[in-house]
């Protein structure tokens, strides 16, 4: 099967909104000759979700939908999007209508013609809350081009196209969908480009996010910066740790030991500094055996993103 497009829509509670998105992107691809497969994944909702999607695979040959048996979160329902899709071209974007499918061929085209490895969308002008999200994400966003480099205005975008080969390349997991650009940076595609898109006000329902997502999207950045420079090699950072803690105790110790022994004769069990590096030289030994632990871990670990599917629809079909 070679198609032009896999476009990959992750939702939760969508009912509302399912039919409407899908007419609208059956009807840009048409006008434009896009062969497309539109794979919608469930995480876990528990409205009429489903059902909905039920449906529309048994209207659209071009609609696949996959189940999740509960809510995983995004970056599982990307996750699973992408291991499943055949596009030569992948495009993510949300299901709640706030994202407008008339970008597809102007992201298409920024893969096929330009040359980009990925395509990030900026909504340059939102119609969200100015207070409890338009400020947080300037800020968010702000710190995540100055620790990563990556020059995004808006790196949280649902509204994204990939090269297939990238999707393929990279490990989306825990809540690592807002960092797919920093993924594909470290895994070697640095042609990483930006379109301002669209913002359309929410339709239907309400905004499933709320301020922890920027808490925690500063934890998950720092935890990406230290997979992706120690990930596959802990023992680099844990080794280095150890070495300057562990030398550090012993010169300290030996110091001590001299002054106690050549100069002052002084009890060394009085003096703060004898337990301090003591503690040092115990410390760096754990720092050690942390980095020899790790280093089996990588070695023998396997695939971590076990997510069960409840039910998968429209695989079969010809489109």
């Amino acid at each position: 099967m070679n198609l032009d497009l896999s476009i990959v829509i992750p939702l939760y509670n969508e009912e509302e909104s399912l039919r409407e998105l899908v007419e609208w992107v059956e009807r840009v691809c048409t006008e434009q000759q896009l062969s497309r497969e539109i794979i919608m994944i469930d995480d876990g909702s528990t409205d009429d979700s489903w059902g909905v999607i039920t449906a529309l695979t048994a209207q659209f040959p071009s609609v696949k939908g996959i189940k999740f048996q509960r809510n995983y979160g995004k970056s599982p329902a990307l996750y699973e999007g992408f291991k499943a899709a055949q596009g030569n071209v992948v495009i993510t974007m949300d299901a709640d209508l706030q994202d407008s499918p008339d970008e597809i061929p102007g992201l298409y085209s920024m893969i096929v013609k330009d040359g980009f490895d990925l395509v990030s969308g900026w909504k340059k002008v939102r119609y969200d809350n100015a207070v409890t999200k338009n400020l947080p994400s300037k800020l968010y966003n702000g710190v995540n081009r100055r620790l990563t480099g990556i020059k995004l205005h808006d790196m949280n975008c649902g509204l994204k196209a990939y090269k297939r080969k990238v999707i393929k390349s990279i490990e989306v997991y825990g809540e690592m969908h807002r960092f797919i650009p920093v993924l594909a940076k470290y895994a070697g595609f640095r042609k990483i480009g930006e379109k301002v898109v669209q913002h359309r006000a929410r339709k239907y329902g309400t905004s499933k996010f709320g301020w922890e997502r920027f808490i925690n999207g500063f934890l998950d950045l720092l935890s990406i910066q230290f997979v992706s420079r120690f990930g596959k090699k802990p023992m680099h950072l844990f080794g280095a740790l150890g070495a300057f803690t562990f030398l550090a105790g012993l010169i300290c110790t030996v110091w001590l030991v001299t002054d106690k022994i050549w100069l002052s004769n002084a009890s060394l069990t009085n003096k703060p500094a004898f337990y301090m590096a003591l503690t040092a030289m115990v410390m760096g030994t754990l720092f050690f055996l942390t980095g020899f632990v790790a280093e089996l871990v990588v070695r023998n670990a396997g695939d971590r993103n076990l997510y069960l599917t409840e039910e998968r629809i429209g695989w079969n079909k010809e489109l």
